[in-house]
């Protein structure tokens, strides 16, 4: 990806910060979704958004292909980079499917846990769905920030069992070493803004989810949670089955996994970018031969900002959107010789 900004949004935070407040996110009107509940194998629920179809012509005999977009930390499918992503698939004439992470979708879930960066099980059993609903089409999936983590990480956790489910993946600002990440969003600018922003919804979650299941963790230790580091210590780690937060950054990353991947995927990151060290960021030799990495050196936390001011955010949507497409096409053709023999 050869992004550059335009000359009015210097820096990793203004590249960050600009794009997800004031650019234009979507070129149309404001996409529409159906809503699905779906119940889970544990007895809780999620919530999946699918892109409203409004063919603009005669609807085609053949299928569409499906997009599955994967938010972020506290996302949705209004975060800006969601509704992007559906208005690219909309202008495509595809499917859209975006499904929230357990509580992110307006209405906390009912179990006792929540999401986390390395829930690659739930990731799996969402495409599987997915694939399952939509047979024979191409089925793209991208994940962002939070989202691309655990999608790398599912997709090194099952390896060529991957391609049973999707044909290509991407991965967004994804901090595929959560601990480098975990420590840069704890110091400085980025504590005392983005720290806080997260912590605003998080821990209110959070006590929901004391409220439901008394008992499940220390309340005041929570309240006295003041970064990400204490959060995940007293909440997301023992929730999901870690020792502590050093053990939950370290077996949920991604970066580990990379070379273990065996569908195509690409991974963007910007080296910009406020959350993501730029030093933390895999090199090729580190990566398996079906992962391509695109690292250009702006575009800030999921921002990518584009044109006159105050700017679009479908550059970055576009370019990955093009990649996945092209690398899902192929594997069709791949998928249709080796069934005709």
């Amino acid at each position: 990806m050869n992004y550059r900004p335009p000359r009015w949004l210097p820096g990793g935070q203004l590249q960050t910060i600009w794009p997800a407040l004031y650019s234009r996110r979507v070129f149309g009107s404001k996409p529409g979704y159906l809503r699905q509940r779906w119940d889970t194998p544990d007895g809780d629920f999620i919530d999946v958004d699918f892109l409203r179809y409004e063919p603009a012509a005669p609807a085609s005999a053949a299928p569409r292909p499906l997009l599955v977009v994967f938010h972020g930390l506290e996302g949705s499918s209004r975060s800006h980079y969601s509704e992007a992503f559906a208005d690219l698939a909309r202008e495509q004439g595809w499917a859209c499917a975006l499904p929230h992470f357990r509580g992110c979708s307006g209405e906390i879930n009912r179990a006792p846990r929540a999401y986390h960066s390395g829930d690659h099980a739930e990731i799996g059993w969402i495409l599987a769905r997915l694939r399952s609903a939509h047979p024979g089409v191409p089925l793209m999936a991208v994940g962002v920030s939070l989202g691309g983590n655990a999608l790398l990480r599912w997709a090194g956790e099952v390896g060529a069992h991957a391609a049973q489910s999707v044909d290509a993946v991407a991965a967004v600002c994804a901090p595929l070493d959560l601990a480098a990440g975990g420590h840069a969003i704890g110091r400085g600018f980025n504590r005392q803004v983005y720290n806080r922003m997260f912590m605003r919804t998080l821990v209110p979650k959070a006590l929901q989810k004391l409220g439901q299941h008394p008992g499940l963790f220390d309340r005041q230790a929570l309240l006295s949670a003041r970064d990400l580091y204490a959060f995940d210590n007293v909440f997301t780690a023992p929730l999901h089955g870690y020792r502590n937060t050093e053990d939950y950054w370290s077996r949920a990353s991604a970066k580990p996994l990379l070379d273990a991947i065996r569908v195509p995927a690409l991974v963007v990151n910007p080296r910009n970018d406020p959350f993501v060290p730029a030093a933390s960021l895999p090199r090729q030799h580190e990566v398996g031969s079906h992962v391509t990495l695109w690292q250009p050196a702006h575009g800030g936390h999921v921002g990518f900002a584009s044109g006159r001011l105050p700017g679009h955010v479908r550059a970055m949507p576009d370019a990955v959107a093009g990649w996945l497409a092209g690398r899902a096409r192929l594997q069709t053709v791949v998928r249709a010789e080796s069934a005709h023999g």
